[in-house]
């Protein structure tokens, strides 16, 4: 951890097509809001299969275009909810992997914040992926019911 008067608590949000990704945006603004800090906006985009030459390259500028669309409407959404310090990152790869990465090179991450999905179908793969390693992360993991709205969110802020 950096030396206590630099050290700058972050919370590490996924961002993604999900619904459920801006219950736990919308966890981690408030609770930076309210305690100080820095939310780290991150998206992942799959590496593109090979196709092709060229089109690879094709696939992943869209990727990453896509990406940060995804983050613009996060970080407005983030600039209406009030003074909030905002980081971005964008990765290519597997998801899991990629967030374990950036955890492990920024100590100053402390929080990672998912949100359950709704669907029938469980609460989505990196819900159950980081809740079956919890013991692994060097970080607490929190997870947002998917179902909670933006005002009890708040209300537990």
């Amino acid at each position: 951890m950096a030396e206590h008067s630099e050290y700058r608590r972050k919370f590490l949000v996924v961002i993604d097509e999900t619904p459920e990704c801006d219950r736990a945006l919308t966890f981690a603004a408030y609770r930076t809001k309210r305690t100080g800090g820095t939310v780290v906006l991150m998206s992942v985009v799959e590496p593109p299969g090979f196709v092709g030459l060229g089109v690879e390259d094709v696939l992943r500028a869209e990727a990453v275009e896509e990406a940060e669309r995804n983050l613009d409407v996060r970080l407005a959404r983030l600039r209406d909810i009030g003074d909030i310090k905002v980081e971005s990152v964008i990765r290519e790869g597997d998801a899991a992997e990629q967030i374990e990465r950036v955890i492990g090179e920024d100590r100053d991450i402390a929080i990672l914040a998912l949100a359950a999905s709704v669907s029938a179908d469980g609460p989505g793969p990196l819900v159950l992926h980081f809740a079956n390693r919890a013991n692994a992360l060097p970080i607490p993991l929190t997870i947002v019911p998917g179902r909670m709205t933006d005002e009890e969110i708040i209300a537990i802020c």
